[in-house]
C-alpha cells in the first residue's frame, strides 16, 4: 500500500482520494497494530524515507508511509469517534490505533525524525490532545446498562486507561512534563470532567460484573468469570493511578480544586464513593480482593491529597451546598465502616497473603478520619459515628489493646504496590478474547512495583492516628467551639462505655466480669506512655497533651464523688427509686424519687418500699435512664411532670422488679 501525496483536480476526485486515503489507514492500522516499536524500528532500519513494506498473513505486500501514517492517525481516529457508529466494532479499531500510536510514541525515541513530527508539529499534538479529550468524553457519556460480562464492558474498561497513558507516551513519562502541559491548554476543565467521568465509567462496569458474579450469572464470552472480574479490576486500577499520579503535583491538585464541577458538585466524592461501596466478599478469590482493596486505597490518598491543599479548602467547597455536603458525609460513613472492620480483625489470626498487596487502605482511611474530625464542618458527624467505635477500642482487654496499638511489632501491616501497566498487552488480551475463535483464556499479569512501610513505622502511623483522632474530638477552642461542645465527647465516650461493645469489634472478646472504668483507665494510661515515644517523629506535643486532658478528664468523671458508688448502688437496689442528676457533666446531687408522688425525698431511711423505680441522669439538658438489670443505657420518650430538674422533652423509665 502506498499513501499517495498527489494533488486532486476536481473535488470528486480530491472526495475519492481521501476514502482510499481513509482505507488506506485503517488497513495499516489493522496490520500493524500487533507489532511492538521493537519490531517497527526492525522494518524501519534499512528505509531512507521512513516507508517500509509489510507482509500480510493473506500475502499481500503493503508499502507504507510511516510517516504520513504518524501526522494522519490523530485527525483520523477524531474523524472516526464523530462520523462512525459507536459500536463494538468502532471501539475495537480505536483500541488497535491507540495502541499503534504508542508504539509510533515509543519508536520515536529511536528514531530521530520521528521523533521531530511529534514534538515539533504543533498542530498535530494538538490534535493529539483533543482526541485524548474527546475519547474520555464519549466514554464517560455511557450509560452501562448492558449485562454483565459483556465484550462492551471490557473494550469501554480497556479504553480508559489506554487513553490516558497515551499521553505518558506522546508528552513524557514524568508526571510533572505531562501535569505542565496539561495546565497550558485551554480546555483542561473539559478534560477534568472527561476525566473522572470515564473512570466512574469503569468504576460502573466493575459494579455491574461483581454482583453477577457474587450471584453465578452465565457470560457472553469464553473467558472465566475471575478473569473478567480481575480484567475489569485492573483496568480500575491502572485509570485510578493515573488519576493519582496527576494529582499528586501541587499544580494539578489546585487546578481541580478550582473546578467547581469536579469538586464543589461532587464528581470526585461521586467517584469516591462508588468506589468505596464496591463490596470485597470474603468468597472472592485473594487476587481480586486484594484488587479492590487497593482501590479504596487509591481514591482515599487522591481525596487526602485534595483535603491537604493549603490555598483552597476542599472540605468548605463540599460543604457550600446541602447536596455536597450530604455526599461528603456518605463518603465520610463509608470511611468510617472501613476503619469499624479494620479495627475490628484480630491482626494476630488474620492471614496476610504478601503475594498480593492489599494497599494501605487502613493507614489512608484513618488518615482521612483525623482530617474530617479535625474539620469544623465534619468534627461532630465523625463524632455521632465514631464514638462507640473508639470507645471500644479503649475498652479492649489490656493484652489485646497493648499488642494493636502499643507496639512497634504488629502481627498484621499493609502493603501496597505501583501497577506498571501495559497498553500493548491489555489490548493485545482484549481483543484476542473477545473474538469468537478464542476456546482458551490466559490470565494477564501487570509488573506490580511494592510500596512496603518499615513495621515500627506504620505501627507508628497507626498509634499516632489514633491518639489525633481522641485529640481532634475533644479539642475545644473557646472563641471558636460553642458553649456545649465543652466535655461533649468525653460524655459520649463515658456514655458508650455504659453500653454492650461486644459487637463492635467482633474480633475480639471483651471481659464482662472487670470493670470498663479501670480497664479503660488502665490502656489510656498505656497509650500515654506509649505516645511519649512517638515524638516528633510521628506525633507533636499538642495531640499528646489534649490526649492527656481527655483521659484526665474521663477519670475525673469515673472517680467523681460518688460515681462510682452510685453506680454501684444502683446494681444492687432492688426496691427505692434512686436518680442521679449530671449537670455540665457534674455530678450535682443525689435526689430521691417516690415515683407517682411527684415529691421529693431527701432522706433515704423514710423511702417507702416500692417496686417501682426511676434511675436517670441529666447531660446537656437531656435525662437518661438506666432500666432493666441496670447494665444497660436506655432512652423513652415521655413527659414528666414530677421532674422538676427537667428542660424540654425528657427520657424516663419507670420499671418493676421483683
Amino acid at each position: 500500500m502506498i499513501i499517495s501525496e498527489g494533488e486532486p483536480s476536481s473535488s470528486a476526485a480530491q472526495a475519492s482520494i481521501s476514502i482510499c486515503f481513509a482505507i488506506g489507514l485503517i488497513v495499516a492500522v489493522k496490520e500493524l497494530q500487533g507489532l511492538k516499536a521493537l519490531d517497527l524500528n526492525k522494518l524501519l532500519r534499512d528505509s531512507e524515507n521512513l516507508s517500509i513494506q509489510y507482509c500480510t498473513k493473506n500475502g499481500l505486500l503493503l508499502k507504507i508511509d510511516m510517516e504520513k501514517l504518524a501526522g494522519s492517525l490523530p485527525l483520523h481516529l477524531i474523524s472516526m469517534l464523530i462520523s462512525f457508529k459507536r459500536d463494538e466494532a468502532l471501539f475495537r479499531y480505536l483500541l488497535s490505533a491507540i495502541r499503534l500510536l504508542y508504539s509510533l510514541c515509543d519508536l520515536a525515541s529511536r528514531i530521530s525524525k520521528l521523533e521531530q513530527i511529534f514534538l515539533d508539529d504543533v498542530k498535530l499534538f494538538d490534535q493529539l490532545l483533543d482526541f485524548v479529550s474527546y475519547m474520555l468524553i464519549v466514554l464517560g457519556g455511557f450509560k452501562q446498562e448492558d449485562h454483565a460480562f459483556c465484550h462492551r464492558h471490557l473494550v469501554h474498561s480497556t479504553l480508559v486507561p489506554c487513553t490516558f497513558y497515551l499521553l505518558t507516551g506522546f508528552i513524557s513519562t514524568k508526571w510533572q512534563d505531562v501535569v505542565h502541559v496539561l495546565l497550558a491548554h485551554p480546555k483542561i476543565d473539559i478534560f477534568m470532567d472527561a476525566a473522572f467521568g470515564s473512570v466512574r465509567m469503569v468504576v460502573r462496569c466493575l459494579e455491574i460484573t461483581l454482583l453477577a458474579y457474587y450471584n453465578d450469572f452465565s457470560m457472553e464470552s469464553n473467558l472465566t468469570a475471575e478473569q473478567v472480574v480481575y480484567y475489569l479490576c485492573q483496568q480500575c486500577e491502572a485509570s485510578l493511578q493515573f488519576l493519582q499520579s496527576l494529582c499528586q503535583q501541587k499544580l494539578f491538585k489546585e487546578r481541580l480544586l478550582m473546578n467547581k464541577e469536579i469538586c464543589g458538585e461532587g464528581g470526585v466524592l461521586f467517584l469516591a464513593l462508588s468506589i468505596l461501596k464496591l463490596q470485597i466478599q470474603p468468597s472472592l478469590p485473594t487476587r481480586i480482593k486484594a484488587a479492590l482493596s487497593r482501590l479504596k486505597s487509591i481514591i482515599l490518598s487522591i481525596l487526602l491529597g485534595l483535603c491537604e491543599v493549603e490555598s483552597i479548602s476542599y472540605l468548605d467547597e463540599v460543604a457550600s451546598s446541602p447536596q455536597s455536603l450530604a455526599l461528603a458525609k456518605s463518603v465520610a460513613s463509608e470511611v468510617l465502616d472501613l476503619l469499624k472492620i479494620a479495627f475490628g480483625r484480630d491482626s494476630a489470626h488474620h492471614n496476610v497473603d504478601g503475594c498480593h498487596p492489599m494497599g494501605f487502605v487502613q493507614l489512608n482511611a484513618m488518615r482521612l478520619a483525623d482530617i474530617l474530625s479535625d474539620d469544623s464542618n465534619f468534627r461532630s458527624y465523625v463524632m455521632l459515628c465514631f464514638t462507640k467505635v473508639l470507645t471500644a477500642i479503649i475498652s479492649l482487654s489490656h493484652g489485646d489493646f497493648l499488642s494493636c496499638w502499643c507496639s512497634s511489632n504488629l502481627p498484621e501491616t499493609e502493603e501496597d504496590c505501583n501497577v506498571e501497566y501495559d497498553i500493548f498487552a491489555a489490548v493485545g488480551w482484549v481483543l484476542d478474547y473477545t473474538s469468537l475463535d478464542i476456546t482458551n483464556a490466559t490470565n494477564l499479569e501487570f509488573i506490580q512495583i511494592p510500596n512496603k512501610m518499615p513495621r515500627a513505622s506504620y505501627a507508628h502511623h497507626k498509634t499516632s492516628l489514633l491518639i489525633k483522632l481522641f485529640a481532634n474530638l475533644h479539642c475545644f477552642v473557646p472563641n471558636i467551639c460553642e458553649e456545649m461542645e465543652e466535655n461533649h465527647f468525653v460524655l459520649k465516650v463515658l456514655e458508650c462505655l455504659q453500653m454492650d461493645l461486644s459487637d463492635i469489634l467482633p474480633g475480639f472478646s471483651f471481659a464482662s466480669d472487670a470493670p470498663k472504668a479501670a480497664i479503660a483507665s488502665k490502656n489510656l494510661r498505656s497509650l500515654l506512655s506509649h505516645a511519649e515515644s512517638l515524638i516528633p517523629n510521628y506525633l507533636n506535643t499538642e495531640d499528646l497533651q489534649l490526649l492527656r486532658v481527655f483521659s484526665s478528664k474521663l477519670q475525673s468523671l469515673f472517680s467523681s464523688t460518688g460515681f462510682e458508688e452510685i453506680i454501684f448502688k444502683m446494681a444492687n437496689l432492688s426496691c427505692h427509686c434512686l436518680g442521679i442528676i449530671l449537670l455540665n457533666s457534674t455530678p450535682m446531687n443525689i435526689i430521691r424519687y417516690y415515683p407517682g408522688s411527684g415529691t421529693i425525698i431527701e432522706d433515704l431511711e423514710h423511702v417507702v418500699d416500692d417496686k417501682k423505680i426511676l434511675l436517670s441522669f441529666t447531660v446537656y439538658d437531656n435525662i437518661y435512664c438506666f432500666r432493666g438489670p441496670l447494665q444497660t443505657l436506655t432512652q423513652a420518650k415521655d413527659n414528666a411532670h414530677y421532674f422538676p430538674s427537667a428542660k424540654g422533652e425528657t427520657y424516663l423509665s419507670n420499671r418493676n422488679f421483683s
